[in-house]
């Protein structure tokens, strides 16, 4: 309990400096939007195409922990975004509910976590993970987000558009690029890679302040209670148990792995979802309500999986 409170209270440090900042005037109403505008056009790109450039081909390719991690956050992924359909919301709020449903915090808890519990074997698969949720679920809801968007033009003249909005996004772009570098054999030479991790290093403490700074404004927009804890169920709950029975019953891994695999499924929802939502202005407060009710959450959910496991 200790050792995830200690990961954990960074996180709603950095949360409260953004609201405190706010509340008291250092920082001003537009603060929260430019920020994030920062971290989706510069510093989370750059952290994107780090990951995946300097990635290790030999060390991420485990088909079944792949296949066992994807398969349980796109499952969870796709019931949000069904049940929000549901009841009426547009594909591109809805492609947000998943996120909120799918998204695992890997980078700013997964890592110090599991290096807690797990010991060095598990960066390796936290390393997987990390690169599946950017590259596989991001990437998703980014494509039926620009969809629902242009869900009004004619299907050719939305199929242009969505393909060029896609293509300018620096979200996909950049882990993209990273892909190119990896399989290029390359690498990145040695003053680009410390650039890398200088502006990629930025995201997520700048997402965090900014998530802060969103809270403390006053708005009309309430999220919905019965929809926050719908997610946090889902979050804690339901993703690291279908995860739990694809890597044991279905691909059959070690225990090592699937006691991994579990314990990331099981992390808190990431800020990625809430820079989405801030930047295309769609489902801001009920992410960041997401975000920040799912982080408090994992204390206890975290200390009963691992004691599952």
């Amino acid at each position: 309990m200790l050792s995830i409170l200690g990961i954990t209270l960074p996180i709603f440090a950095l949360i409260l400096a953004g609201w405190g900042a706010r509340r008291i005037g250092v920082m001003g109403p537009m603060a929260s939007g430019e920020i994030n505008r920062y971290v989706v056009n510069l510093a989370l790109p750059a952290l994107l195409f780090d990951i995946v450039a300097n990635a290790k081909i030999a060390t991420i390719w485990q088909p079944g922990f792949m296949a066992a991690f994807a398969l349980g956050g796109a499952a969870v992924f796709a019931l949000a975004l069904g049940v929000s359909m549901s009841r009426g919301r547009p594909l591109a709020d809805a492609a947000i509910d998943g996120l909120n449903a799918g998204y695992a915090n890997t980078g700013f808890i997964g890592f110090p976590l599991l290096l807690a519990v797990l010991g060095p074997s598990s960066l390796a698969p936290t390393l997987i993970a990390s690169i599946l949720t950017v590259c596989v679920i991001f990437a998703l809801a980014l494509v039926l987000l620009e969809i629902g968007l242009q869900a009004q033009a004619h299907p050719l003249h939305m199929a242009r558009k969505v393909a060029l909005s896609l293509a300018r996004n620096p979200l996909l772009v950049a882990p993209a690029l990273g892909a190119a570098v990896l399989l290029s054999g390359f690498g990145v030479a040695g003053p680009v890679n410390a650039f890398l991790k200088l502006l990629g290093g930025s995201a997520s403490p700048c997402a965090l302040v900014g998530l802060g700074l969103f809270l403390a404004e006053k708005r009309d927009e309430k999220a919905s209670w019965s929809a926050i804890g719908a997610l946090c169920v889902v979050k804690l709950v339901l993703h690291p148990a279908l995860t739990w029975f694809l890597a044991a019953r279905v691909f059959h891994l070690a225990p090592g792995l699937t006691h991994a695999a579990v314990l990331l499924a099981a992390l808190p929802t990431g800020t990625g979802p809430f820079m989405v939502a801030e930047y295309y202005r769609r489902e801001a407060a009920l992410t960041s309500a997401t975000i920040l009710f799912t982080t408090i959450a994992a204390l206890g959910s975290l200390m009963v999986w691992m004691t599952v496991m």
